[in-house]
This record gives structure tokens, C-alpha cells and sequence, in this order.
């Protein structure tokens, strides 16, 4: 589902740009207003509108999903925390829902801590050793069956 950029709502402000990972939100020159360069190139991660205060981008719906007559609508209440979703099917019923907004502010992720020397040999590791800061680590391969 394609975005789309309403330019009399929007205050030019560029967080739909640094927010999509696909580098499809670009500024027009003319304006200084934002445009999904390639909507066929969208990932609908909706990212774009999620970090959109004021409610400028619109989610614009393929056909099968959003035929004739139907309509998304994304909304973010940043005093309440919350992404507010509203559908409405073709034959006018309305389903509304909405999720938290779980964005961690930038910066306030940890590393992870440093593991154990004798588990990072397991395959259940989840970080490369560079990454936990532990050089130079020389895992065994996989024990091979010897055929008799």
C-alpha cells in the first residue's frame, strides 16, 4: 500500500524522509514538501506514517485490498502513545484498532553484555563476537560422522 503525501497538511518538517528505510521519501525542490518517489517500490512498512504528526501521509490501498469505495486511515496520538488504525470496507463497515507506539528514544539501547567465553561456542549464540566485544574467537566446525 503506497503512501501519499497531502502537501497542505504537511509542514515540511523531513522525519517521513529519514524514517524510510527503502529511501523513497524524497523533497520536492520546488516546495520543499515530501513525495514517495517510487510507490510501486514501497515496502509498507508505514513507518512514514506512523512518524507523521500531523497527519499528512495517507496510505493509499491496492485494489484488492482496498477496492472501490474503501478507505485506510492512520492516525498517532503522541500524547497518548498510541497508532490509531481505521478501515472501512466498501459495504461501509468500520473496524477500528490500535497498537502502542514502541519506539525507543535514540541512544537508549544497550549493548549487549559481554557473554560468557564457554557459551559463545553454542549455536544458540544471538550475537556475532565482534558485536558483544570479544576478538579473535576461533569456533570448532561441527564434529563430521565417520562412515565405517
Amino acid at each position: 500500500m503506497p503512501t501519499f503525501v497531502y502537501t497542505s497538511r504537511c509542514v515540511g518538517c523531513g522525519d517521513c524522509v529519514d524514517i524510510c528505510p527503502n529511501d523513497l521519501m524524497h523533497f520536492n525542490p520546488k516546495n520543499r514538501k515530501p513525495y514517495n518517489i517510487e510507490p510501486e517500490g514501497c515496502w509498507e512498512c508505514l513507518n512514514c506514517v506512523k512518524v507523521c504528526n500531523r497527519s499528512a501521509i495517507e496510505v493509499r490501498g491496492y485494489a484488492d485490498f482496498v477496492p472501490m469505495g474503501a478507505a485506510i486511515d492512520v492516525l498517532r496520538d503522541e500524547k497518548r502513545n498510541m497508532v490509531f488504525w481505521r478501515i472501512k470496507y466498501r459495504n461501509g463497515k468500520i473496524k477500528e484498532f490500535s497498537f502502542p507506539i514502541r519506539t525507543k528514544p535514540w541512544g537508549s539501547i544497550k549493548r549487549p553484555k559481554a557473554a560468557d567465553p564457554a557459551q559463545l561456542r553454542s549455536e544458540f549464540l544471538s550475537d556475532e563476537p565482534d558485536i558483544i566485544g570479544i576478538k579473535d574467537l576461533k569456533v570448532p566446525s561441527a564434529p563430521r560422522e565417520v562412515s565405517k
